[in-house]
Order: structure tokens, then C-alpha cells, then sequence
């Protein structure tokens, strides 16, 4: 597999130190867009102009529209639209909006490079890469002290496991803290799918420094698992969870026990709460409901919290005080919920997804919350006030296939490090960083 490339940009310029580069506003048009975005009292209500609108829309606003006809800024001239045309070039409203996209993605771009990156020490990263022969490859990227512009990143690949593709993957803590890695991967031709805990040991030198002990790897046959979590509460110890078809599966590593939980719809999201004895599960249904790992999986006394999106639920995250949950669906809806009233507190408005798995990323020591939308545009919130702060455009031409994907780090690099977020985007890898 071919090593991940580092790509680092700087710019030039003084700039306030009490000012955070993450949530400055790019320019007069963006700032308009986050007001849009904002909520003035409830923030799951009020208008919106999501900021992947071109600015074409709005001067052609003053034009009358044609039916069947296009109004080019521009050239100040109208073109007729040409639905299904086989010609060269032909122009529908498919191509407009791509071109429109497209040239806003530039423009962003060239802001993005006046942004300077700063320094990281070191850490790591577990990665999953598609190939383009099938199935996946899978290592762990250390980052060892990141000095601008001398940056070095080094992939760790265990070349085991490369003819399985990877539905879900978590960190799992069954040695120490993040001793393994578990996988769900589909089946391939007659052989099941299963979970898999891959002990991280098997990548050279990626274990913290004075754990030298081996790793044990297992596997359990869990064919068809849509997502997975692994348990740090202490009513399930040594356990991980499965979002299959119509049910999740408990099962204990040390002692193989199980039991499985029926539902009324594919579970795609779960997360264990770390003090109360729940695990939280998010179906394509739309439905948000909570196991109480003390009940037994007999009746219907197991299942807790209910809470209702009105699109298939693609991911679900606790808050630290445990009476808050995040949640995102393929209606390109984010919420957050209150846990003891069961009640719609926030919404965050400006995020893109029509069918794609899209995860959250919530940060609570910073404030913030990312997500990467269908469109490739990577949005931050302000995680209070639902406030869009940022719209980061993708480096590479807007496609389905190359949907970023993003790993945000208080401390990137390590405990000295500056909090940053890395986007990987097909064989690269970039650095967004305090300066």
C-alpha cells in the first residue's frame, strides 16, 4: 500500500492571538451564510443558507426565469438547458451546478491556503483504506513529531488482513487503553462475515512505550454487522456490541457469552455510556432507543430511553455528563437531545448526507462539533449555540467517492500537542491546526 502523503500549506500574515483561526469567518458572503445558519432563539428552527449554495443563485436573482432556460451571470445572456442532450458539453442544470460548486470549491481553497498550519508532536491514527482490486487495507499512521515544513508520517500496515472489507471499526480496550482494534468485515464469497479484535501490537512500534506484551487476536462469527462499539462500563466489562439486522449483540470476549436484543430495524449507530448501565443504539427506522445492560434481553423491561428522527439514524454520541446525545440521519439532520426529558434541545443546521454513513464528531473541551457532509464540505459548529464557524471545502473535485474523511485531536500529536483536525482524502493526508 502506498504510504499516505502529508500535504502542508502555510500563509503569511499577523493575526490577533485571542482570536482562534478555526472559527474566523472567511469573508463577507460566508459570514452572511453562518448568520443565516444561526438560530435566533431555538436553533432547530429559522432559515438557513447552507454554505455549499453558489453565489450564482443570487445574482440571477433580479432575473425572470425562462422555463427551459438558463441565465448566465456572466455573459449576461440566456441559454437554453438541455435535458439528456448527448452533444458535447452539453449544458443542464446538473453541469451548472457542478461548475458553480466547483469554482466555490477553488475559492475556498485559495482562502484555505492564506491559513498557517502549526507545529504537532506525535500520535496515532488507526485507518482503513479501500482498494481499488476489492476489499480494504488497514494500518496505524503514526505521526512522529510534525515540525513544519519538514512533516513525516509513517503507516504501520498489517498485511493479514487485506481481503476483507470493513464495515465498522472502534478502538477497543481489552489489555490497556486502546490495546485493540475491532473490526466488523462482510463476508467474502463462501466465508461469513465476523467481528474481529486485532491487537495493535501486530503494527511495528504503534503500542505506548513499555507495553511489550503480545496481543490476543479472536474472531467471532457475527455475519452481516452494520456497526460495532466496545464497553468501558464497568456492567459490561470486557464486552462489545453489534448492530446487526434487526437485533444488537452483546457478547463478553473472555467468556464468549452472548445475548441479542431484538429491534424493528437495522441498527447502523451505537455507543456505550460510560457511568449509567446504557447502551445507546441509533436504527435506519429513525428510532433512538437505549439498552439497560442490567435487564436480561427477556420482555420488553430492557429497553429505555426512545427518541425519533425522521430519517435512518447514521450516528449517535453521549456527552460527558451523560444526560445529552447527539445525533445525525440521512436527512442531513443534526440534533441534539436532552436524555431526561427526552426532548429536542439544538439542532445544527448546514450539514449535507441524502443516503451516505456520515459519523459525528463531538468535542466538548473546544466547543465544537464536525461533521463532513455528502457534499465534501467539512463543517464546525459552535457546540452551544449551534453557530456554524467554519466551512472547510475538500481538496480534491467534489465526488461521492472521495468523501472526506476527518480525525479531530485536542492535543493532535500528543499532550503538548495544539489541537488540530486531519483530513485524509483518497491517498493524501491534511493538517488543519491552531497557529
Amino acid at each position: 500500500m502506498n504510504k499516505s502523503r502529508w500535504q502542508s500549506r502555510r500563509r503569511h500574515g499577523r493575526r490577533s492571538h485571542q482570536q482562534n483561526p478555526w472559527f474566523r469567518l472567511r469573508d463577507s458572503e460566508d459570514r452572511s451564510d453562518s448568520r443565516a445558519a444561526q438560530p435566533t432563539h431555538d436553533s432547530g428552527h429559522g432559515d438557513d443558507e447552507s454554505p455549499s449554495t453558489s453565489s450564482g443563485t443570487a445574482g440571477t436573482s433580479s432575473v425572470p426565469e425562462l422555463p427551459g432556460f438558463y441565465f448566465d451571470p456572466e455573459k449576461k445572456r440566456y441559454f437554453r438547458l438541455l435535458p439528456g442532450h448527448n452533444n458535447c458539453n452539453p449544458l443542464t442544470k446538473e453541469s451548472i451546478r457542478q461548475k458553480e460548486m466547483e469554482s466555490k470549491r477553488l475559492r475556498l481553497l485559495q482562502e484555505e491556503d492564506r491559513r498557517k498550519k502549526a507545529d504537532t508532536n506525535s500520535d496515532r491514527l488507526f485507518t482503513v483504506n479501500d482498494v481499488k482490486v476489492g476489499g480494504s487495507k488497514y494500518g496505524i499512521i503514526n505521526l512522529q513529531s510534525l515540525k513544519t515544513p519538514t512533516l513525516k508520517v509513517f503507516m504501520h500496515e498489517n498485511l493479514y488482513f487485506t481481503n476483507r472489507k470493513v464495515n465498522s471499526v472502534c478502538w477497543a480496550s481489552l489489555n490497556h487503553l486502546d490495546s485493540h482494534i475491532l473490526l466488523c468485515l462482510m463476508g467474502l464469497a463462501e466465508t461469513p462475515g465476523c467481528a474481529t479484535l486485532l491487537p495493535a501490537s501486530l503494527f511495528v512500534n504503534s503500542h505506548p512505550a513499555g507495553i511489550d506484551r503480545p496481543g490476543m487476536l479472536c474472531s467471532f462469527r457475527i455475519p452481516g454487522a452494520w456497526s460495532c462499539a466496545w464497553s468501558l462500563n464497568i456492567q459490561a466489562n470486557n464486552c462489545f456490541s453489534t448492530g446487526l439486522s434487526r437485533r444488537v449483540l452483546l457478547t463478553n470476549v473472555v467468556t464468549g457469552h452472548r445475548q441479542s436484543f431484538g429491534t424493528n430495524s437495522d441498527v447502523l449507530a451505537q455507543q456505550f455510556a460510560l457511568m449509567a448501565p446504557l447502551l445507546f443504539n441509533g436504527c435506519r427506522s429513525g428510532e433512538i432507543f437505549a439498552i439497560d445492560l442490567r435487564c436480561g434481553n427477556q420482555g420488553k423491561g430492557w429497553k429505555a430511553t426512545r427518541l425519533f428522527h425522521d430519517s435512518a439514524v447514521t450516528s449517535v454520541r453521549i456527552l460527558q455528563d451523560e444526560q445529552y446525545l447527539m445525533a445525525s440521519d440521512m436527512a442531513g439532520k443534526i440534533k441534539l437531545w436532552d436524555l431526561r426529558t427526552t426532548k429536542r434541545v439544538r439542532q445544527y443546521e448546514g450539514h449535507v448526507n441524502e443516503y451516505a454513513y456520515l459519523p459525528l464528531h463531538v468535542h466538548e473541551e473546544e466547543g465544537i462539533l464536525v461533521a463532513v457532509g455528502q457534499d465534501c464540505y467539512t463543517r464546525i459548529w459552535s457546540l452551544h449555540d449551534a453557530r456554524l464557524l467554519r466551512t472547510i471545502p475538500s481538496p480534491y473535485p467534489a465526488s461521492k467517492a472521495d468523501i472526506p474523511s476527518v480525525a479531530f485531536s485536542s492535543r493532535l500529536g500528543g499532550s503538548r500537542g495544539a489541537p488540530g483536525l486531519l483530513m485524509a482524502v483518497g491517498q493524501d493526508l491534511y493538517c488543519y491546526s491552531y497557529s
